[in-house]
């Protein structure tokens, strides 16, 4: 005997798989929410996750999540209507306030994001038309010296490689300040990138800034420019909170005098005192490592330089501007030849290990 359905017969069309509960089970087996959760609803607000609880409606019994708001009230909802409710995301270690049922207040909180998200969009759009209007400084194509400069680079660059510089170029040769997002996993060679477009900057009579988040990747840049400049008369220096102040305050006076035509730091870049004799070309390592009043200061800067920023990891709102043309992007994808993959280990404090890995 052989049974045969409709659907071996006809052929059978898509249809979107429905979750389905059992009775008492919580919802983390595929939303990863445990009791005691902070969650959102998106006509209700904040409130704490109770679990999955069964109910009967016209004698059949349904599935609900309950969610417990403020002044102990309770709202059920249906399963099926998951979709509006997400997973709370805010400070660590900080509880939110819960909202109550039938206030007005979740309804104020999102009037007000709405138009803080007007205003960023609006800001955003009238900085980057400002950008396109502005006349900015045009580089000269490739000299004897950026030849040279990059001829000394000991290893081939990958295809990727050879595109980002071909694009960062064209880009600083152009009246027309660049803003181009670099996006590459960490050892894909963004850094030998960036340091051929600080050189094309610095032979024509420009500094360059490179603002990196942490003291520890100030470093790490300020060796690799040292290194790789080496040979060339370029005058490096880095700016952290490891300067003692009166270090600090001779190294600004030679940046303002242009006695410095490559700076590495932190932060302290942003501050008011610091002021450049010619800035041309700003690089900003993993710019979403920088807190909301170090952005703004990057920001407008922006307007008057150009920037490259470098990122593993980009915030979405940076990936979707490169995506939708509003910021110009690069992309590393390929590793370089004999780079070995990276290992990441979860384990106690173990001296051995670490110094077999050095």
């Amino acid at each position: 005997m052989a049974v045969v359905s409709d659907a071996d017969i006809y052929g059978s069309s898509y249809q979107r798989a429905k979750h389905k509960y059992s009775a008492g089970e919580r919802i983390a087996s595929f939303t990863d929410l445990k009791v005691g959760d902070y969650v959102v609803h998106e006509s209700h607000g904040v409130g704490i996750y109770q679990g999955v609880t069964q109910m009967s409606s016209d004698g059949v019994k349904r599935d609900y999540l309950l969610i417990q708001y403020a002044g102990n009230d309770k709202l059920y909802v249906p399963t099926d209507q998951f979709d509006r409710v997400q997973r709370f995301i805010g400070a660590e270690h900080a509880a939110p306030k819960l909202n109550r049922l039938g206030g007005n207040e979740w309804q104020r909180q999102k009037s007000k994001v709405k138009a803080g998200l007007k205003k960023l969009a609006f800001d955003l759009v009238a900085l980057y038309a400002k950008r396109q209007s502005q006349t900015g400084y045009a580089f000269s194509h490739e000299t004897p010296w950026q030849r040279e400069f990059e001829d000394l680079f000991p290893y081939e660059l990958t295809p990727d490689q050879q595109q980002s510089v071909a694009q960062i170029e064209n880009d600083m040769e152009r009246p027309i300040n660049m803003d181009r997002l670099l996006c590459g996993d960490v050892g894909y060679g963004k850094t030998e990138v960036a340091l051929r477009a600080a050189f094309k900057a610095v032979v024509e009579g420009k500094q360059v800034a490179i603002l990196a988040p942490t003291t520890i990747l100030v470093q790490q840049h300020f060796r690799t420019v040292e290194k790789r400049f080496a040979g060339f008369p370029i005058k490096c220096d880095m700016l952290s909170r490891f300067k003692s102040p009166k270090e600090q305050k001779e190294i600004l006076q030679r940046l303002k005098e242009g006695k410095i035509d490559f700076i590495v730091g932190t932060h302290r870049l942003l501050a008011k005192d610091v002021q450049f004799h010619d800035l041309g070309l700003l690089i900003v390592d993993e710019e979403h490592r920088f807190g909301v009043a170090h952005k703004e200061s990057i920001k407008n800067l922006k307007t008057k330089v150009d920037v490259l920023t470098l990122s593993a990891t980009p915030i979405p709102r940076t990936l979707h501007m490169s995506m939708v043309g509003i910021r110009d992007m690069s992309l590393l994808e390929t590793p370089p030849e004999e780079r070995l993959p990276v290992k990441t280990f979860v384990m106690e404090y173990n001296d051995g290990v670490i110094r077999d890995a050095i």
